[in-house]
């Protein structure tokens, strides 16, 4: 009887082991002492090694990672008692190349419930990495990022820009990315081995800010004991971008002013003019226009600034970037906090996409920030979100997609009212054949208005 019940557990073990030796994922497992006792097929694979080889080795020496010295997740596990999920981690294959694998651990215990080893489970992610940087390639243009089409509008206009030498006018409110539009153009164009001289023109006192502009001579006023340059100056040959140019005082737009007609300037205390070969950009985030009208800012220089103008929209007009920003923002916050967060909860991404951003891209980026100082690890939940989000959350009766057909209602509905309710631009938006988008409004009962 002992025969057959050995005969039949022998049987249940080979097919457990075929079948793990069929699977793509990498499987490996070690005693207490960090030895290996098993390494299947795909294991073999991912990290270039023979079985027969590593069976007896220290781990370590097979898996060769960048977390095997201080933070390996099966000592972790061995530790804790608590399973490591999906961590991010870089492996070295046997050939000396970098492999990218996320790696799971959990404990092996006997029928006892007595703990005999660990088992760590592994997936190369080489490809999936490859599709990303394609993503990216796609959707991010100089630290932008973006696939709605206000912003690949916008990655289309700024090469054109760039190879002009005009001044051009960034508007858009205050965290929507105006200063990275500058830069943009500056690394774009001609004058990019030149520098980008960054002003924020609303951050410096009115009294200090010609002299940080233009620079001064020495006894120009008290304590002015030596010649200083200003930031025209250093940026010669290259690019000025002033923000917030909206902030400057009446007396120095009349200054400013000179510069983009003339093209020259004077250091305060000098009576020499000096010559300018600066391209000029300026960013604001306020209504130059009603200010104009209200004779709060010039109507010369507004022209001067304004011949090419440059709109950068707000986060609420562009809610299909939100899960490409929370996913660059979780890479990013991955890399400086050493953690391994691998997304969001679907409930923590129906606040975030109901969100209206009034601090733009800038206030995406501090939620995701502040989430990753309350959440220890794996995804994010509503409760590791700011308390203002939350609250709001509370408050407000949010519309919760039951079917897909609602959510393809409403997200066809949302790019036709982008495109002011062209069927032609919309189905060019979202590369499908008008009479496809036809069809499907008619389905799903959509009527212009």
């Amino acid at each position: 009887m002992n025969n057959e019940y050995d005969s039949v557990n022998e049987l249940i073990v080979e097919k457990l082991l075929t079948i793990v030796d069929s699977i793509s994922d990498g499987v490996l497992a070690v005693d207490r002492e960090m030895r290996v006792t098993f390494f299947n097929k795909a294991a073999e694979t991912i990290t270039g090694s023979r079985r027969d080889e590593v069976i007896g080795e220290q781990c370590w020496k097979v898996f060769r990672t960048n977390v095997c010295n201080k933070d390996c997740p099966l000592r972790q596990t061995f530790r804790t008692g608590e399973p490591v999920i999906n961590k991010y981690v870089s492996s070295t294959h046997a050939d000396g190349k970098q492999i990218p694998i996320s790696v799971s651990t959990a404990l092996l215990k006997d029928k006892n419930g007595n703990v005999i080893g660990g088992v760590e489970t592994f997936r190369d992610l080489t490809q999936v990495e490859a599709l990303r940087k394609i993503l990216e390639s796609d959707y991010t243009f100089f630290d932008m990022i973006g696939r709605s089409k206000p912003m690949q509008d916008l990655f289309t206009l700024l090469p054109t820009v760039a190879q002009s030498e005009s001044t051009a006018l960034i508007e858009g409110e205050s965290g929507t990315g105006k200063e990275l539009v500058a830069k943009a153009i500056h690394n774009l164009s001609p004058r990019r081995k030149r520098p980008i001289v960054i002003v924020n023109c609303g951050a410096i006192p009115d009294s200090l800010l010609e002299s940080e502009l233009f620079g001064y001579k020495a006894g120009a006023f008290t304590d002015a004991k030596r010649d200083k340059l200003g930031r025209f100056a250093i940026a010669e040959g290259g690019t000025i971008f002033l923000d917030e140019i909206g902030d400057i005082s009446a007396a120095l737009q009349v200054k400013l002013l000179r510069v983009l007609q003339d093209h020259v300037y004077e250091p305060l205390g000098s009576i020499k003019s000096e010559k300018a070969d600066v391209r000029v950009i300026a960013a604001t985030n306020k209504n130059l226009t009603k200010m104009m009208e209200e004779g709060d800012f010039r109507q010369d220089l507004y022209y001067r600034l304004n011949i090419v103008e440059i709109n950068v929209p707000p986060l609420r007009e562009r809610l299909s970037d939100i899960p490409l920003l929370i996913d660059h923002f979780i890479g990013k916050f991955n890399h400086l906090r050493n953690k391994d967060i691998s997304g969001v909860t679907d409930s923590t991404i129906n606040i975030l996409m109901n969100h209206s951003y009034p601090g733009n891209v800038r206030e995406l980026e501090n939620i995701i920030e502040h989430a990753f100082v309350i959440c220890p690890g794996g995804v994010i939940e509503p409760d590791h979100l700011p308390k203002y989000l939350r609250e709001q959350q509370e408050s407000t009766t949010v519309e919760i997609v039951e079917t897909l057909s609602e959510m393809e209602a409403l997200f066809l509905t949302a790019a036709l009212k982008r495109n002011n309710w062209s069927r032609k631009d919309t189905a060019r938006e979202l590369k499908i054949n008008p009479s496809t988008l036809f069809r499907k409004m008619k389905k799903l009962g959509i009527t212009p208005p």
